[in-house]
């Protein structure tokens, strides 16, 4: 019996042997796992490569790049003197005591010719073909509906100036009453690259626009065929000077005209600004557009022609750039520029004497609808303190009201004329955004 049970289970006993290695099976499925591993592991770097920019937009907020516009000194001395200056020699101690006697070079004059007054002309389209190069042209695509209820576009169109480059974007300056409304705005370089352009900030009460073009959307050569504009100086600007006109003076784009600087001692009164306005005899259209350069090429005058004085609206009107730098800069890095809604100017001392007005901001106009209307501010009224700031002048005025943010409360304290005299009234505003 126990033999017969051993039987029934030998098969237990049995030495079970493993199974032989395929050799070539094992490296073909070796090479496979290693390319299997290679494929994903290009698939994944692929995948954080491209997701990168996205996951840092997610997670990490990256500060916008920032535009600083170096504002001009008005206390500088006019070109003219400048050039004076610079070619008075300087004596020292040495060469005052004993001067050696120098050799004089005698000059003989010589007629000017036609010839020379072409070289001369050449030289200053020379300087607005330069500038050119930051011109562009600003075309903004309106939809409407006609009679019949049809879709159309329209499109209009102005001259724009590169003004700087941040690294991420190109910013464009140009005036906003040309792409009021546009659906879709587009910007067309000096060498006819066509980019798309959206509005990244604008001030109501100049009519100053920045567009933005990503730099994404340009091709490295395009690059190298634009310029930025130069800043110039315009408290040097004096009357005489000579003057070249580009962007759209005539209406039509890159055109260029030259000129001298007729005025530069009349200003216009805007909403909490004033500005100095130059005036040309160069002949422009009124709905002319562009800016003003000195003879290095720099901006010294942005051309408005809705602030031309009656009998000179064929005749080009421009801004004083140095006035203007603080809100192309704050427009540029899309700050909003802020507004009470007054035209103000400045109670001199011979204005106290003469008229018995205390010191201060006069105000001759609010508004309508304005932040100081709403406030309950008046004609006439005198700004002697915003917040706890001593204004005694426009300029202090403006400089106030334009670092504030729109929304933000300012209080306002003026003095009020009565049967009594003046009054102090303490009035609160809310700064808004035209």
């Amino acid at each position: 019996m126990p033999e017969k049970q051993n039987e029934e289970f030998d098969f237990i006993r049995e030495k079970i042997k493993n199974k032989p290695i395929n050799k070539r099976r094992m490296a073909h499925q070796i090479l496979k796992t290693a390319v299997l591993a290679v494929f994903f592991g290009f698939v994944a770097c692929l995948v954080f490569t491209l997701m990168r920019p996205v996951m840092e937009r997610w997670f990490y907020e990256q500060e916008d790049p920032v535009v600083k516009i170096p504002r001009d000194d008005e206390s500088l001395l006019t070109e003219t003197e400048r050039l004076h200056t610079e070619n008075e020699p300087e004596e020292t101690e040495s060469e005052s005591e004993v001067k050696e006697p120098s050799t004089q070079i005698i000059e003989v004059p010589r007629d000017l010719e036609i010839e020379d007054y072409q070289k001369l002309q050449d030289k200053l389209y020379a300087i607005g073909t330069k500038a050119n190069k930051s011109i562009v042209t600003v075309t903004g695509v309106k939809s409407d509906m006609d009679w019949f209820d049809s879709p159309y576009e329209t499109a209009g169109q102005s001259s724009g100036i590169v003004i700087a480059n941040n690294g991420r974007e190109l910013l464009v300056m140009t005036e906003k009453k040309m792409i009021v409304d546009a659906q879709a705005i587009s910007v067309t370089f000096y060498n006819g690259t066509v980019a798309d352009a959206f509005l990244k900030q604008y001030d109501g009460n100049t009519g100053i626009a920045i567009l933005s073009v990503s730099l994404e959307s340009l091709k490295e050569s395009d690059l190298k065929n634009i310029e930025t504009a130069q800043f110039g100086n315009s408290y040097q600007v004096s009357q005489g000077n000579v003057v070249i006109a580009v962007g759209s003076p005539l209406g039509s784009n890159y055109s260029i005209l030259t000129g001298n600087i007729t005025s530069v001692n009349n200003s216009v009164s805007t909403i909490d600004c004033n500005f100095t306005v130059f005036t040309t005899n160069i002949l422009g259209s009124q709905a002319g557009s562009g800016v003003l350069l000195n003879l290095k090429g720099e901006i010294i005058g942005l051309v408005m022609q809705d602030y031309s004085s009656k009998g000179e609206e064929n005749t080009l009107t421009a801004f004083s750039i140095s006035e203007l730098k603080e809100i192309i800069e704050m427009l540029s890095n899309n700050q909003a520029i802020s507004y009470l809604g007054l035209k103000v100017s400045t109670v001199t001392s011979e204005i106290e004497e003469g008229y018995g007005l205390p010191r201060g901001v006069y105000i001759k106009s609010v508004e309508m609808d304005s932040p100081a209307l709403a406030a309950g501010l008046q004609n006439g009224d005198i700004i002697t303190q915003l917040d706890d700031t001593e204004i005694l002048t426009v300029e202090q005025y403006e400089q106030y009201v334009r670092r504030l943010v729109p929304g933000s409360g300012v209080a306002i304290t003026i003095l009020r004329q009565g049967n009594d005299g003046y009054s102090e009234i303490k009035c609160q505003a809310e700064a808004g955004h035209l």
